[in-house]
C-alpha cells in the first residue's frame, strides 16, 4: 500500500461508507485509493466542494455513516468545504475532512494552491487537525481523527500534501521509541446518569403540576420512552428546529416548533409551565424558554457542557437520553401513582392551544395569494408523505413552512443545517439521505434563493446517480417567490425599512424546464388549482422530479410572539411605501403583521 491508499483502508475500518468530493491533483493519490475500493467506499462526485461538507455531515444525520466523509484538493478546494463543515461542528455531527495539500518541497515557498490550512481550519477542526508528513503517521492519525471526531460529535481535519500520499505506506510499526500503535475501535459513552441525580430529577418532575418538555435531535431513537414519559407527567411537548421527527405533529399534546418560527401553542406552553425538562436540545432562543424564575428545571444531554446554558436548570444528567429517560421512569412513577395534581386540566389546555393553532394554520394555507399559496402546497405535500419519507430542508422561508406546516411522525425524518442555517444545503442534504438510505422517498424543500445558490447545480449530480438509488422518488420543491424573502422580512421587522428590490429580488427561472433538460421530470405550478394534480404527479412519478411553485412573497412570517418593536418598525416599513404593502394585507390572511398594527392603531 501507498499512504492513500493506507488511509482509506483504515477509514473503511471505521464505517466510512462513503467519500463526498470533487476531484483535483492536490487530493488525487487518494482519490485514485478510494477508486480502487470502490466496492467498499463510494466516492460521490458533487458539483462543489461546499456540498461536499454538507452532504459529509447530512450522511450521518440521515443514519447512512457513522462518520461522514468528503475529500477536497488544495487552496480554493479546501476553502469552498469550510461553510459545510461548520454545519458538522455547529449541528455535533462525527465527519472527518481530507484536505489536499501542496507537496511538502514547495511548502513556505509561494507555490500554487498553497494556503495555511492549519490555520484556516484551527476553528473547525478543533477536535482534531494534523499534517501527514511521513507514512509512519498514517495510521494513528486516522484513528485518532475517526475517534475524536466521534467523541466529540464534530469534524476532525487531516492535511494531506499530494506527495506523501503516493509514498510506500508504513502499515506496521516497529516496536520503537517514538511511534505508535492504535486501534480502529470506537471508544465507548456514557450511558446513564448517577442513581442520586436521577432521584434528583424525579423529585422535580414529579412535583410538577403543568409539565412542558422541549424535545430535541438528542432525543432521535428516545420516542417510546420521552413519550411514556410525557404520559406520566400530563406535559406538553414543543420541539426545537432539528427535534422535528422525534414526536408525532398529530398528537395533541405536542405543540409543534419552539422558536421565531414556532407555533403560538409552543408559545403558551413555555409561557404557563411551571416545570421544564429539556431533552437533548440546545435552541438558543432564550425568549422562548420560560420566564426566568417561573419554572422548575431539568435537562438531560450527552454532553454535560451543554446543560444550563440556555435556563436556569435545577438537575442535569448527562447520559445517553433513552437510557436516562428509561431510568427515569420507574422513579417518576412510583412519585406519581395516586397523585392528582391537575395534569389531566392541564394536558386540555395544550390541547386547547394546539387546536387553536391549527385552525389559524388551516385558514392560512387557504387564503388567497398571488398566485399560490406556499403553505397550501406544503399541507398538501405533508398529507402525501409516506411513512418512511425523508425530508431535506433549506433555510429561509422553507424551513417557516417546514417547522409549522410539515406534519412529521417519527417513521420519517426530516433535517436541515440546525445552527449554522446556512442558504445552500437543502440540496446537498437530500443527494446525501438519497445515498444514506436509497430505498426511501426524499422531499427536498428549497427556496429559490437558495436553488440558485447551487440547488440548480445540484440538479446535474442528482441527474448522474439517480437510477443507482432502489427507490428513485425525489422531490424537489422550488418555492419561488422571486425574492429573498426571509430577508425581506427582516428588513422590515428589523429595521424598519422597506426592502430594496435590487438587493433581495430575485430573477424568475423555470427550474422545471431545467430538471427535464437534465432527463428528469418537473412541473411549473402557478395555478392554485392545480396543486392537487402536481402534487399527485410529483409524489407518483419514478424519477425525481422538481415543482417550481410560484408563490406568493407576501405571505407574511408571524413570530409567535410579536414584540412591540417589531410590529413599529414593519409599520413603518409599510407606511414608507413598501411596494408589496397590498399584497401583505392579502384577503385571508389572519393576524398578519399589518393587521396586529391596525388593530393597535384603531384603539381608543
Amino acid at each position: 500500500m501507498n499512504v492513500a491508499e493506507h488511509l482509506v483502508d483504515r477509514l473503511h475500518q471505521w464505517g466510512v461508507h462513503r467519500v463526498y468530493g470533487y476531484p483535483g491533483d492536490g487530493i488525487g493519490g487518494v482519490l485514485a485509493a478510494v477508486a480502487a475500493r470502490a466496492d467498499d467506499v463510494a466516492f460521490v462526485q458533487v458539483r462543489h466542494e461546499e456540498t461536499a461538507g454538507f452532504a459529509a455531515t447530512a450522511d450521518v444525520k440521515y443514519g447512512g455513516s457513522p462518520i461522514g466523509c468528503c475529500a477536497v484538493t488544495s487552496g480554493p478546494g479546501a476553502l469552498h468545504a469550510l461553510n459545510g463543515l461548520y454545519d458538522a461542528k455547529l449541528d455535533r455531527v462525527p465527519v472527518v475532512a481530507l484536505l489536499g495539500q501542496t507537496a511538502v518541497t514547495a511548502l513556505g515557498g509561494d507555490f500554487y494552491q498553497e494556503v495555511d490550512l492549519a490555520s484556516v481550519f484551527a476553528d473547525v477542526g478543533a477536535a482534531y487537525l494534523q499534517t501527514v508528513t511521513d507514512p509512519s503517521q498514517v495510521k494513528h492519525m486516522v484513528d485518532r481523527a475517526c475517534r475524536s471526531a466521534l467523541a466529540t460529535r464534530s469534524p476532525a481535519v487531516l492535511i494531506l500534501p499530494s506527495d506523501v500520499q503516493e509514498k510506500d505506506a508504513m502499515v506496521d510499526q516497529p516496536d520503537a521509541h517514538g511511534y505508535f500503535h492504535t486501534s480502529p475501535t470506537p471508544s465507548t459513552t456514557v450511558t446513564v446518569a448517577p442513581a442520586a441525580d436521577l432521584e434528583a430529577a424525579a423529585d422535580v418532575l414529579a412535583a410538577g403540576e403543568r409539565v412542558a418538555f422541549l424535545v430535541g435531535i438528542g432525543a432521535r431513537g428516545a420516542t417510546a420512552e420521552v413519550t411514556a414519559l410525557a404520559d406520566l407527567l400530563g406535559a406538553g411537548a414543543a420541539k426545537a428546529l432539528l427535534g422535528k421527527p422525534v414526536l408525532d405533529d398529530r398528537l395533541p399534546w405536542v405543540t409543534g416548533a419552539i422558536g421565531l418560527l414556532g407555533t403560538t401553542a409552543s408559545w403558551d406552553l413555555m409561557r404557563h409551565c411551571d416545570t421544564l425538562l429539556v431533552l437533548g436540545s440546545n435552541m438558543p432562543y432564550s425568549e422562548y424558554y420560560p420566564a426566568p424564575g417561573q419554572a422548575r428545571a431539568v435537562q438531560i444531554d450527552l454532553d454535560g457542557s451543554r446543560c444550563g446554558l440556555r435556563y436556569p436548570t435545577e438537575v442535569n444528567l448527562v447520559g445517553d437520553l433513552r437510557a436516562t429517560v428509561e431510568a427515569l421512569l420507574p422513579l417518576v412513577r412510583a412519585r406519581t401513582a395516586g397523585a392528582d395534581r391537575g395534569r389531566d386540566r392541564w394536558r386540555a389546555q395544550v390541547a386547547g392551544w394546539k387546536q387553536r393553532w391549527d385552525d389559524y394554520s388551516q385558514a392560512r394555507s387557504e387564503a388567497k395569494a398571488k398566485p399560490v399559496n406556499p403553505e397550501a402546497v406544503v399541507r398538501g405535500l405533508s398529507r402525501r408523505l409516506d411513512d418512511d419519507h425523508q425530508i431535506a430542508v433549506d433555510c429561509g422561508t422553507a424551513t417557516s413552512w417546514y417547522a409549522r406546516d410539515l406534519e412529521l411522525r417519527p417513521t420519517q425524518f426530516g433535517s436541515l443545517a440546525g445552527l449554522l442555517l446556512s442558504m445552500g444545503g437543502g440540496m446537498p442534504y437530500a443527494i446525501a439521505a438519497k445515498f444514506a438510505q436509497p430505498d426511501r422517498p426524499c422531499l427536498a424543500m428549497i427556496g429559490d434563493g437558495a436553488m440558485q445558490m447551487n440547488g440548480v447545480n445540484e440538479l446535474i449530480t442528482v441527474s448522474r446517480y439517480w437510477e443507482q438509488w432502489a427507490d428513485p422518488r425525489l422531490v424537489v420543491l422550488v418555492l419561488n417567490n422571486r425574492d429573498l424573502s426571509y430577508v425581506t422580512w427582516e428588513t422590515r421587522a428589523m429595521l424598519g425599512a422597506k426592502p430594496d428590490p435590487n438587493q433581495s429580488f430575485l430573477p424568475d427561472v423555470r427550474y422545471a424546464d431545467w430538471a427535464r433538460q437534465l432527463g428528469l421530470d418537473g412541473v411549473r405550478l402557478d395555478d392554485p388549482t392545480r396543486i392537487d394534480e402536481v402534487l399527485d404527479a410529483a409524489m407518483a412519478a419514478r424519477r425525481p422530479f422538481v415543482i417550481d411553485a410560484v408563490v406568493d412573497a407576501d405571505i407574511p412570517l408571524i413570530p409567535p410572539h410579536l414584540t412591540a418593536d417589531q410590529v413599529i418598525k414593519t409599520a413603518k416599513a409599510e407606511f414608507r411605501g413598501d411596494p408589496a404593502f397590498f399584497g401583505i394585507v392579502a384577503e385571508g390572511v389572519r393576524e398578519s403583521v399589518v393587521a396586529k398594527v391596525k388593530g393597535l392603531l384603531d384603539r381608543p
